[in-house]
């Protein structure tokens, strides 16, 4: 079960795409951003969500909301798969599960893999809006938009 929408979404630290290690908290400073789980880069249903971030990311760029895709992949794959997808957003490497476990993505019956789930947190970080489908990557995009469209979204950015 995903983090629920109100809560303080919790801060964390990993390596990323930039070069450095991301820290929720200090990098995104009062500002809302989208934070998406996926299991494994390269794979088809991970490969078209990236491309539906990469697609529409003029909308979330527009509003000034960062993305940030979150696997268990290292830096290293991240970087090829950044790459060959032409991704304008960075990825963050979650080797030993830790932020999959904090934002509750980790199947209890399958610890080894990551529940595609996306959250966009407003500008204290708290769970503004959630997706969870394993199995849709498409409406994880549409879902984000459609909050981010919708007449409440302006308590986000402000």
């Amino acid at each position: 079960m995903a983090l629920k929408v109100g809560i303080k979404a919790p801060n964390f630290s990993i390596p990323s795409t930039e070069g450095k290690n991301f820290n929720l908290d200090k990098d995104l400073f009062n500002k809302a951003c989208i934070l998406y789980f996926y299991p494994k880069d390269f794979t088809s249903g991970c490969t078209s969500e990236a491309c539906g971030f990469r697609d529409t990311f003029e909308v979330f760029d527009n509003l000034d909301i960062p993305v940030y895709g979150i696997s268990r992949d290292d830096v290293e794959m991240h970087h090829k798969f950044r790459k060959a997808l032409n991704l304008p957003f960075h990825l963050l490497a979650d080797v030993d599960a830790k932020v999959s476990h904090l934002y509750d993505t980790v199947p209890l019956l399958m610890p080894f893999f990551t529940k595609r789930t996306t959250y966009l947190l407003d500008k204290k970080h708290n769970v503004a809006a959630v997706y969870e489908n394993i199995f849709s990557a498409e409406k994880h995009i549409k879902s984000m938009v459609e909050k981010l469209k919708s007449p409440d979204s302006n308590s986000l950015l402000k």
